[in-house]
């Protein structure tokens, strides 16, 4: 699976901006046949950071989310800007 096809957008909502400050996550929505390793590995690729840790659920509307932990020498807040979702 392509990189840019695991990764359909980041999510924006006030829980996701929270997590960014405080946690050091960033929040996607995802391909639903993507596993974790998938996720961690186009993260890394897509925004060259590194990836501690994926937790993903899925959603009553059928979208598959992903929490992407941060590594502690990267800031999750520079990627969201980057992303422009900051």
């Amino acid at each position: 699976m392509n990189f840019r096809e695991v990764i359909l957008f980041p999510l924006m909502s006030e829980r996701s901006v929270s997590m960014i400050e405080n946690e050091n996550k960033l929040v996607f929505v995802v391909n639903i046949k993507a596993s974790k390793s998938d996720i961690a590995k186009a993260v890394e690729s897509l925004y060259e950071v590194e990836v501690e840790s994926v937790q993903t659920m899925v959603d009553h509307k059928g979208q598959k989310k992903a929490f992407v932990k941060i590594g502690k020498n990267y800031s999750a807040s520079d990627i969201a800007i980057k992303l422009g979702i900051l």
